[in-house]
């Protein structure tokens, strides 16, 4: 018969495990050293530890403090872009189980509550730097098209801006939450280096800036924006960027607005004229 040791023979419960300790989370990268060396790409597969509230970013710095793979290979630390940490900057995106998504807000308990492996993969719609980093430069260039600002007449004191009400005010805020993170462009079948296509998030910037009273000013230049080559009517209506978008912006809500917009301008904008 086993002898019961001096805590249990006391009556006191011997003392639990800490949650997650000695627990590991493994993470399969898809690699790539520069953009013209597509023979280097590969996948990698680190374990690293687990620490409580953990997301992809913090599992990505463990690797960082020691890039070691699964077999004990030394290599470089895996190259990705972050900066605000809280899902406002859209500078970490990357497809995370073949999902399209912020990695700072993707959090290892619910990616992987019993130990799964985590993939990691840069979005395939933009020039890749290397590893998980793309460039999204088409993206800015993008918003230059349609005019995704609104126009002062200088820097000096302007006094107060024009009122809104309300009601304008809370139908224009959900449209201002797009952080240009690339999701919903990742997402579309229609965006593809063999389009022009702007894609969603442009095409709401336009219904958001035409919306705001002193950005109604230049609604015509960003709806003719739109009116040619990759504009609105290049959009498939898959509706996979309302799906994916991390910030619940009503796109599908946009492009019929800016559909009906550019409709009414092409056949009666020659009366403005």
């Amino acid at each position: 018969m086993a002898k019961a040791s001096g805590d249990e023979a006391n009556g006191a419960a011997a003392p639990a495990q800490p949650k997650g300790e000695g627990r590991l989370v493994h993470l399969r990268v898809r690699r790539q050293d520069t953009a013209d060396r597509t023979e280097s790409r590969r996948w990698e597969e680190f374990k690293v530890p687990y620490l409580p509230q953990m997301n992809v970013i913090s599992a990505l710095q463990q690797i960082q403090k020691d890039p070691r793979t699964v077999d004990g290979k030394e290599v470089a630390p895996v190259v990705w872009e972050a900066v605000c940490l809280e899902e406002v900057c859209g500078s970490c995106t990357m497809v995370i189980n073949g999902r399209v998504r912020q990695a700072c807000s993707a959090l290892i308990d619910q990616l992987a509550p019993k130990g799964e492996v985590i993939t990691l993969e840069p979005m395939s719609k933009f020039p890749l730097v290397r590893d998980l980093l793309v460039d999204r430069s088409r993206m800015f260039e993008d918003m230059k098209r349609v005019r995704a600002w609104i126009d002062i007449d200088g820097t000096h004191e302007l006094g107060p801006g024009p009122r809104e009400s309300p009601e304008r005010q809370q139908e224009r805020y959900p449209l201002s939450r797009c952080m240009t993170c690339g999701c919903c462009v990742e997402a579309c079948p229609q965006y593809n280096d063999g389009t022009k296509f702007v894609g969603a998030f442009a095409i709401n910037l336009v219904r958001l800036y035409n919306m705001h009273p002193s950005g109604a000013m230049h609604e015509g230049e960003r709806l003719e924006s739109v009116m040619s080559e990759g504009g609105i009517t290049d959009c498939g209506k898959s509706q996979n960027c309302v799906e994916v978008c991390p910030k619940e912006i009503p796109l599908v809500d946009s492009l019929a607005a800016v559909s009906r917009d550019t409709t009414k301008r092409m056949l009666f904008g020659w009366l403005l004229k």
